[in-house]
């Protein structure tokens, strides 16, 4: 029987527990989840770089999973846009059983193997892309589909997965096991398993934005202002970067549609938007070392 799927021993009377208790012990146990993705964390750097490498050379990502697992990667991908101003195209999700999943079980569908390469190949997945393959079981039909359609075209493969030993793990590329054993109420992987794979794709898209010159120091230098909130913020980081006063930051915002990277660069180097783009462009969009090339 699969660790996931084993009754844990810890709480065999948790249905008798008083809330407190209850409470307590369900966070006890979610609380293992950053550990076992801790204990991972040599094959996700192993991941990060691969990953860098595909898609710095124009591939896309693209997340595959069923059920808890399939919508966690969804919601990875729709964050990436806002947050790092990432292209839609090259986040992709594929979800068993469709878009309509997101919101309602669609039974069975996790099951249909070809369903699953046949949906990655309506992508046409090449070389550069980065396949992201996520399933608790790590023996997921649907996964395992585009797994084997992924490595046909040499598409960089990453198997996600919270038992060891499984096809998943051992057919991807590179194989991510995230430990997090019996869950606290047997059979539920939307639990601890999936807390650690929210984890994981957190902290894998996060490593690689960072590596593609999306953050500056710690700061979210390339977000897109798409609300009042964010476009609060774009002002906020950009007086963090470059020790300007407000007007002076939204003043330089606003010449250059909110591009914060680009009004860092026109208050440091005293440039105009363009000129400020332009040098950002000739160093492929990193800021640290277009600040050191102007000065």
């Amino acid at each position: 029987m699969l660790k996931t799927e084993t009754p844990s021993t810890q709480h065999p009377q948790l249905d008798l527990y008083p809330v407190e208790d209850l409470v307590a012990a369900l966070l006890d146990d979610q609380a293992q989840a950053a550990q076992a993705v801790k204990a991972a964390s040599a094959a996700m750097a192993a991941a990060v770089d691969a990953m860098t490498a595909r898609i710095a050379a124009g591939g896309r990502l693209i997340y595959v999973g069923a059920g808890t697992s399939g919508r966690l990667g969804a919601l990875d991908s729709a964050e990436l846009p806002p947050t790092f101003s990432w292209p839609s195209a090259r986040a992709l999700a594929l979800l068993a059983g469709g878009r309509g999943a997101m919101f309602a079980a669609v039974e069975g569908a996790e099951d249909d193997r070809d369903r699953g390469a046949a949906d990655l190949r309506l992508l046409c997945p090449g070389h550069n892309d980065v396949l992201l393959l996520i399933a608790a079981s790590g023996s997921t039909p649907y996964v395992l589909g585009a797994l084997q359609a992924g490595r046909a075209v040499g598409a960089l493969t990453i198997g996600i997965a919270n038992n060891g030993g499984t096809p998943l793990l051992g057919g991807a590329d590179i194989g991510i096991c995230l430990d997090t054993g019996p869950e606290v109420i047997s059979g539920s992987t939307r639990l601890k398993a999936g807390t650690a794979q929210k984890i994981a794709l957190n902290t894998l898209s996060s490593a690689l934005m960072v590596r593609l010159h999306k953050v500056y120091g710690n700061l979210m230098v390339d977000l897109r202002a798409s609300n009042a909130k964010l476009a609060e913020r774009a002002i906020r980081l950009t007086m963090h970067a470059t020790g300007a006063d407000a007007g002076a930051a939204r003043g330089a915002l606003e010449a250059c549609q909110y591009q914060v990277k680009t009004a860092i660069l026109m208050l440091l180097n005293q440039q105009t938007a363009s000129a400020a783009q332009a040098l950002l462009d000739r160093h492929t969009g990193n800021l640290r070392t277009a600040i050191r090339g102007q000065v």
